[in-house]
């Protein structure tokens, strides 16, 4: 039964991690809250709490302390039944085209870590025969446009990682599923102008993920994005090196 399942969230102080935790424990499932703002993760877990009358649990967790991530997995009391990866940072491209240090954390938070932490997840699902995997991607990792190709380029990368692992799992019994929420509203776009038709609230993301548990592989949250991505991967690229996008 679903009130016996658990899933660890991984970057539980986001909104979409707060708003992916509140689906789940609203559907019955166990709660496990990951980050690295432990105290910020505690308030989350309390909300959640009081919401579902379920206890959360929190644990403190950086993606990037390479060397914690499998002691953090082998704590855990249970091996989850589902790990959802909430895990990014947009930055600043004009300060990543200038500053190694940003582009580093920028590249390494939106891939390196979160991929080196499913990579361990994904040993221990195989060894087991189950488990769904989520990892949040971005509708930025389909093409490389000027305005945030350093955060669309790490994103590639992980949206390229989740394909190989699912293409590897898919006869194990472990699912792979990407999900490209397109813009949201969240404390990381505040102050952006962002078109309502492509702008999703953080909860209707959550929900979005909880419904990955039923099936597919990759999900674009509003399925508009299906289409607009299409239209922008196929424009030639002497056409597209002279749009600003």
């Amino acid at each position: 039964m679903q009130g016996h399942k658990t899933v660890l969230v991984v970057g539980g102080t986001s909104d979409i991690g707060h708003a992916t935790a509140k689906a789940y424990a609203g559907a019955g499932w166990r709660v496990v809250l990951a980050a690295r703002n432990e105290a910020g993760a505690r308030r989350n877990a309390e909300d959640l709490a009081t919401r579902s009358g379920g206890p959360v649990e929190v644990r403190a967790l950086d993606v990037l302390d390479t060397p914690s991530l499998a002691p953090f997995l082998d704590r855990l009391p249970a091996l989850p039944d589902t790990v959802v990866c909430v895990v990014g940072e947009l930055g600043e491209q004009a300060r990543a085209q200038a500053d190694l240090d940003h582009a580093v954390q920028v590249m390494r938070t939106n891939f390196e870590g979160p991929a080196l932490l499913l990579t361990l997840t994904a040993e221990r699902f195989e060894a087991r025969g189950s488990g769904l995997i989520v990892g949040i991607s971005s509708v930025a990792g389909d093409r490389g446009r000027g305005s945030n190709y350093v955060y669309g380029a790490a994103k590639a990368g992980f949206t390229a990682f989740l394909s190989g692992l699912r293409n590897r799992l898919s006869p194990r019994g472990v699912r792979v599923v990407t999900v490209k929420p397109g813009f949201v509203r969240t404390r990381m776009t505040e102050g952006m102008k962002l078109p309502p038709v492509l702008t999703a609230e953080a909860d209707e993301v959550g929900r979005a993920i909880l419904g990955a548990e039923r099936g597919g592989d990759v999900l674009y949250v509003r399925p508009v994005w299906r289409g607009v991505m299409a239209v922008i991967r196929a424009i030639p690229e002497p056409v597209f090196k002279r749009l600003k996008l």
